[in-house]
């Protein structure tokens, strides 16, 4: 029963994320305005929103204009295996103050998810996004202070981790003038540092994103695909270093650490 409820509430809220950044990014209202084609702008019946089904039996065209569908059922996809992967593999018993963090996490991913087709599609990561999830972050650490009574060193391993995340993308930010590291990357980084869970999280998450970052590039870049000045948008990889570092993060430190004694 909970499967099932993960992976509807995952097509669903994948389903809104696609509406949600094309008509941010256009200037619409993004609650109320009806679903589009936004080529020759027929808005789209029930029978065209149904997630991943409708895109596979209009094979990525528009029911109306026939002109390709920009939006791809990726996004619509990719939420539901995070929401199971994240019920599969939580660290926290999923009561009290795990079930707490569990159910924002949910609300995290979608953040994610949103932030990542979104600086994917067009290079930024907007601050009426990025945002709303620092004040969600900063709002579990409080709850999980005061109601919970996780203790203030909850509070100093978010100080730590913004520190190490954020200030390290600010000084890089300063020293290139913005070449090297955007702007909502530092700003991104103050959210993931509140998340990560101290200073040893947050050092394994940039160097999970910077590894990952370079996997994926390198092939583009042994083709020729990629020029040396290219801009590559870094949010989606830190974000994808944020799911791992939450979910496994305690048992690769833990890895690492006893490979180190070891040695």
């Amino acid at each position: 029963m909970i499967i099932f409820l993960l992976i509807l509430l995952g097509l669903v809220w994948g389903s809104f994320v696609n509406a949600f950044i094309w008509r941010f990014h256009e200037g619409k209202d993004w609650l109320w305005d009806r679903s589009e084609c936004q080529y020759c702008h027929h808005q789209l019946a029930v029978r065209d929103l149904v997630p991943v089904v409708s895109w596979l039996l209009l094979r990525g065209r528009c029911r109306y204009c026939y002109h390709h569908i920009d939006d791809s059922p990726l996004v619509e996809i990719v939420m539901p295996l995070l929401f199971l992967a994240s019920y599969a593999w939580w660290p926290l018993p999923l009561n009290g103050a795990g079930l707490f963090q569990f159910i924002l996490w949910l609300l995290f991913i979608v953040g994610f998810v949103a932030l990542a087709a979104y600086d994917i599609r067009w290079y930024i990561l907007p601050n009426k996004i990025v945002y709303p999830l620092i004040a969600l972050a900063a709002l579990q650490l409080l709850v999980l202070v005061f109601w919970y009574g996780a203790g203030w060193t909850t509070i100093l391993a978010g100080a730590a981790g913004v520190t190490i995340i954020s200030g390290t993308f600010y000084v890089l930010f300063q020293i290139s003038k913005g070449r090297w590291i955007g702007g909502g990357d530092v700003k991104l980084g103050i959210m993931l540092g509140l998340l990560s869970g101290g200073a040893e999280r947050a050092l394994l998450l940039l160097f999970l994103a910077s590894l990952v970052g370079t996997i994926a590039m390198l092939p583009l870049m042994v083709r020729g695909r990629l020029k040396p000045k290219a801009v590559v948008p870094f949010g989606p990889f830190l974000l994808l270093a944020s799911v791992i570092v939450q979910l496994f993060g305690a048992h690769i430190i833990s890895w690492y650490m006893g490979l180190s004694s070891v040695t």
